[in-house]
């Protein structure tokens, strides 16, 4: 696929481009105009996007010097180790997997195992999660799909009998909850009296919601090697915009929305590239567990949304704008911030998307 390969060096280009544009800091999102990136000194809940593009980087140029950058990069999140946050699954899982894998980084290892032991004695077996944790403020017993991706490869990688229980746990807790209402609800918190109550944000409807828990349940069905987890992917795609009527074949589901709209907008605000993006790459991996018939669907419909994003939301050279900027990501719509942006977890999972289906990568490597 050319085109794949032409764009997934257009994004990696710019990759470097940020690199030296933010040196030690983390880009976040950047302007749509300028690409000019606001950052953050540690990363937030995005730095392991960041590290994870730092590695692909690396292992599409093999230059030692993008190594010893995505490894510096991947070290400097070592802060989050202690973070109150299920949100270091993302950060953890993200940022080390390619380097502690292909890029074959001892440092990267060491950090992806601890992380996992770290992230396992946060596991509340009462609960059955890790929750969502204070780190970000606000109350500590939540529930938030935006904590199960990364998380379930995690702890799956524990190298435990129990963390792979937690990992199954995890997921299955989180699936129960966001299944209970429709549209899907992403965000549930648990009361002094023992109930889980839904949260008003992320409200139902979220544009990265079904795509957080579709990437955690193609995680699960890879690293638990379990087909089951198949089986429920086809009722989340059911889900908060997909068709209706819960279980259907993978090759009549349609993904997110965008594919199939032209005008920037869907029925809840904004497109959301990210989400595309995620789902993308959520496909992909999906992919690699179910027979070749609907193996073939699922690839197809990735194309198709990586195709899609590829031709009309990521900018060309000699456009007037900064090339290799994945645009029209949703920040937060609730405030208005950077809702038409480019964002780096959007850009991460774009380029994993044509990694994937360039062979650059396969879905057992992140």
């Amino acid at each position: 696929m050319p085109w794949a390969r032409d764009a997934l060096a257009l994004v990696l280009d710019r990759v470097a481009v940020t690199a030296a544009e933010v040196g030690k800091r983390f880009p976040l999102y950047a302007d749509p105009e300028s690409g000019r990136w606001t950052t953050t000194s540690r990363g937030s809940w995005t730095g392991g996007f960041w590290a994870a593009l730092r590695w692909l980087r690396a292992l599409h140029s093999g230059d030692v010097r993008d190594q010893a950058g995505a490894a510096g990069c991947t070290g400097r999140l070592a802060g989050w180790l202690d973070a109150d946050t299920a949100a270091r699954g993302l950060i953890f899982w993200y940022g080390t997997a390619l380097g502690a894998g292909r890029g074959g980084d001892p440092c990267a290892a060491d950090l992806r195992d601890r992380a996992a032991r770290v992230c396992l004695d946060a596991f509340d077996a009462v609960l059955g999660i890790v929750p969502w944790g204070a780190a970000f403020g606000g109350p500590r017993l939540v529930a938030r799909v935006d904590g199960v991706a990364g998380m379930v490869p995690l702890l799956a990688t524990a190298g435990t009998a129990e963390g792979r229980r937690a990992a199954r746990s995890h997921l299955d807790r989180h699936l129960a909850l966001c299944f209970g209402t429709e549209p899907l609800r992403p965000a549930w918190e648990r009361t002094a009296a023992g109930r889980w109550v839904g949260r008003p944000r992320p409200a139902p409807g979220w544009s990265r919601g079904r795509a957080w828990l579709l990437l955690a349940v193609a995680d699960a069905a890879v690293c638990l090697a379990d087909g089951s987890y198949a089986q429920v992917a086809r009722e989340v795609l059911g889900r908060n915009g997909g068709m209706a009527g819960g279980l259907v074949p993978f090759a009549k589901v349609m993904p997110h929305q965008l594919p199939v709209l032209d005008d920037g907008l869907t029925s809840h605000g904004p497109v959301d590239t990210s989400a595309a993006a995620i789902e993308a790459v959520a496909l992909l991996k999906l992919a690699t567990t179910v027979g070749a018939s609907e193996a073939e669907g699922l690839r197809g419909r990735a194309t198709t949304t990586l195709e899609h994003l590829v031709t009309t939301h990521l900018t060309p050279p000699g456009a007037g704008r900064p090339p290799g900027m994945l645009l029209h990501g949703c920040y937060d719509l609730d405030q208005g911030v950077a809702v038409r942006h480019e964002l780096v977890w959007g850009d991460f999972f774009l380029a994993l998307g044509l990694a994937l289906v360039t062979g650059l990568v396969s879905a057992d490597d992140v």
